[in-house]
């Protein structure tokens, strides 16, 4: 970097040249990529230039493309792949490169993928290189990541790099997904691990998934409680195989009320009541309408509800028929006692749902 005055920065002081000073200063001035040849590393660190620098790669010619490439790898290419204003330039390089390039670019990042995927910025540029490079380099990635993939789906960044690899890379070189068997619970009650969880579901061929949604089914009810593995149960039953979520549903049968007023439960409940073939929504329906052995109903339960109440409601929308039929003229007479409650969650149901459906 040529000389020039100090600024103050994150990285502590750095040199600034007087380009990149006029440069910020000068907002007039037609820049050009050809301006700034000899600055593209410095530029590309700064928030101004390296916007800048994004933008006019978009239409760069190929030369203007391979002057601003040579510039930054080998020399340069980590120092901004992990830096804050860095990291979207090289990500451009990996959009409008040539193949060539890519790989090249690619190259200098293989023996840190590890590293680069646990950093902040540096997670980014992995993932987008997932997506631009070759196959084979694709499956260099993942075998720098197999031993460690535990600790990547566990890490704010490093699981959105797993995501990628599972969304974009064969599956035949995704051998890390049978570390996942065993771990399943452990994996969908993690904040992150239920999100690769739902990425392997969404992306991988039965014979990778089978075993863990297996394994997935004898938590079922548990998982269903829980604050983040009530969305792995959800996906299934939105996006899973027939048998998977009929097992879901039968594992829901005779639990509705108990799982209705739970905080987390109550929004499988729901999904369940949305996505179930009609016998087996007429089945979770009749639980709501049908008294307890003590006479206890368990409408005037779930209206109650904080959680429930909105179960209750779902119900409402989705029954059809007679049962529909029945369902209102269950919940009409607890209408009027209910405005007679104060708490939020009661006035709510009066203007919500109930006062549309049940006249």
């Amino acid at each position: 970097m040529r000389p020039g005055r100090r600024d103050g920065g994150d990285s502590g002081i750095a040199l600034r040249s007087p380009l990149l000073d006029e440069f910020r200063a000068n907002k007039a001035r037609k820049w050009e990529l050809r301006d700034i040849f000899g600055y593209i590393v410095e530029f590309s660190g700064d928030q101004h230039g390296s916007r800048f620098i994004q933008q006019k790669l978009e239409s760069a010619t190929s030369e203007e493309k391979q002057v601003v490439f040579d510039e930054i790898v080998p020399n340069n290419s980590l120092q901004l792949i992990q830096d804050v204003f860095g990291n979207y330039v090289i990500q451009k390089l990996f959009e409008h490169g040539t193949q060539v390039q890519k790989t090249v670019l690619a190259n200098t990042m293989e023996g840190h993928i590890l590293a680069l995927s646990l950093q902040m910025y540096g997670c980014r540029v992995v993932q987008k290189a997932v997506e631009y490079i070759l196959p084979d380099q694709q499956g260099a990635f993942v075998r720098e990541l197999e031993i460690h993939v535990l600790r990547c789906v566990k890490d704010a960044n490093g699981n959105h790099v797993i995501q990628k690899l599972i969304e974009r890379v064969a599956p035949d070189r995704l051998a890390f997904v049978n570390t996942f068997r065993g771990n399943v619970f452990d994996l969908s009650t993690h904040p992150y691990g239920c999100r690769v969880l739902q990425r392997c579901f969404e992306h991988l061929p039965e014979e990778h998934t089978r075993p863990l949604l297996d394994e997935l089914h004898r938590y079922t009810i548990n998982l269903m409680q829980d604050q983040f593995g009530n969305y792995v149960i959800q996906f299934v039953l939105e996006h899973g195989q027939p048998q998977d979520q009929a097992l879901v549903i039968s594992k829901l049968r005779g639990q509705m009320l108990q799982m209705a007023r739970h905080k987390f439960a109550s929004n499988v409940c729901e999904k369940a009541l949305v996505t179930a073939d009609a016998v087996s929504r007429s089945i979770l329906i009749d639980e709501i309408i049908t008294p307890k052995q003590d006479g206890v109903s368990p409408i005037v339960t779930m209206m109650k509800d904080q959680f429930a109440n909105y179960v209750l409601q779902r119900a409402l929308t989705v029954s059809e028929g007679e049962q529909q039929e029945l369902l209102i003229s269950k919940v009409r007479p607890q209408l009027a006692s209910m405005r007679r409650y104060s708490s939020a969650y009661s006035k709510h149901l009066i203007s919500s749902t109930y006062s549309t459906l049940v006249k």
